[in-house]
């Protein structure tokens, strides 16, 4: 008899401030939850947007298994080098042309894991349909556990998704916003689900970023440099334990952990 698989996902990581802040938490993070699985989405990675060679080395080099994105994935000229990497992901609705590929099946202890990764719509670019993509996905893969990382702004979007896909993906985890919801729950057919992850980096900040240049943006309405900001850093998480006979998720603990100083 296989045991639960036990995966953590890490919320958005944003520029140095969030890289160093899971590194220095991973050792805590590994030792208190035991995960099989330690999934990110790094498309902040990059000074807040994108990523490069050296900042994923990073956080691989740090535990992380396996990267997801969203739109800001384009930002960073080094896409299309990064997205030879089946450890990152970029969402599946965009262009198939596009470098990369929207989700993987890895092999995790002896068990065959699908990680997906598609954006919203609402307030985003107008992609293809993430719920008809994810139809064509699940037509066409014969694993039980599989992981969401569903990239939206909506909060309505997200959780008509997690409904949507509910009992037949294990977790639906929301990304993007970079606010940690309190709404973590099991729905009624096994799926996790939580609106946003939250982020990784620091919360004396606006979603990540230092608050002068959001500021004025908003004052103003007119575009402003944005830069990470580096105080009181914490790591946001959601932790998940599956069961491999069925793959349904049964139990989730949403993690808020500060830095040590």
């Amino acid at each position: 008899m296989q045991n639960n698989l036990k995966i953590l996902f890490i919320g958005d990581i944003i520029g140095k401030t969030g890289r160093n802040a899971l590194s220095r938490e991973m050792k805590f993070l590994k030792e208190n939850y035991s995960p099989d699985l330690i999934i990110a989405n790094g498309e902040n990675l990059a000074g807040g947007f994108g990523m490069t060679g050296s900042t994923t080395e990073a956080v691989f080099a740090s535990g992380v298994n396996i990267l997801t994105s969203g739109n800001h994935i384009w930002d960073n000229k080094e896409y299309a080098f990064l997205l030879r990497d089946e450890r990152i992901l970029r969402p599946l609705n965009y262009n198939p042309s596009l470098p990369g590929k929207g989700y993987g099946i890895y092999r995790i202890n002896d068990m065959d894991v699908c990680v997906a990764n598609l954006c919203g719509r609402i307030f985003m670019q107008p992609l293809d349909c993430p719920f008809r993509k994810m139809d064509e996905l699940l037509q066409n893969i014969k694993t039980k556990i599989i992981i969401v990382d569903f990239h939206a702004e909506a909060t309505a979007e997200k959780q008509a998704f997690a409904f949507y896909l509910d009992g037949r993906v294990s977790a639906v985890i929301g990304t993007h916003t970079h606010c940690q919801t309190a709404d973590e729950r099991i729905l009624r057919n096994g799926t996790a689900f939580i609106t946003d992850a939250g982020m990784t980096g620091s919360i004396e900040s606006i979603i990540g970023f230092e608050p002068e240049g959001a500021i004025r943006r908003t004052l103003l309405q007119v575009p402003q440099r944005f830069e990470v900001a580096k105080e009181n850093a914490a790591v946001n998480a959601i932790f998940l334990e599956i069961d491999p006979s069925t793959g349904k998720t049964l139990s989730l603990e949403r993690i808020f952990k500060y830095v040590k100083d």
